[in-house]
């Protein structure tokens, strides 16, 4: 890594706020399983390189691209190509089914 690249890298938990725009949970307390090795980590736990336009996550294994998120004039792009399973505890839960109108 070059001392830019070692400037901008963060953990996962840098993106929360940002990501927070996105979903509607702590996305930085989600299990991620890596695609590229298998390794499991919070999403917090992630590499984070924090750009002008969005987050970039990589496995803290294997270094591999896991996430990209970017939001061009307020729009979100999100690439999870190398998240082979995103795994989310959901606390608690609504008895209304989102498309009942209830």
């Amino acid at each position: 890594m070059t001392t830019i690249e070692d400037d901008l890298l963060l953990d996962g938990n840098a993106a929360a706020s940002f990501l927070a725009d996105l979903l509607p949970f702590d996305v930085t307390a989600a299990l991620a399983t890596c695609d590229a090795c298998g390794r499991s980590s919070p999403v917090g736990g992630l590499l984070l390189y924090d750009l002008a336009m969005g987050a970039v996550l990589r496995c803290p294994g294997c270094g591999a691209l896991m996430i990209c998120v970017t939001r061009p004039k307020g729009v979100f792009w999100a690439d999870l190509r190398g998240v082979r399973i995103l795994r989310v505890a959901v606390t608690s839960f609504s008895h209304a089914h989102p498309h009942d109108g209830t």
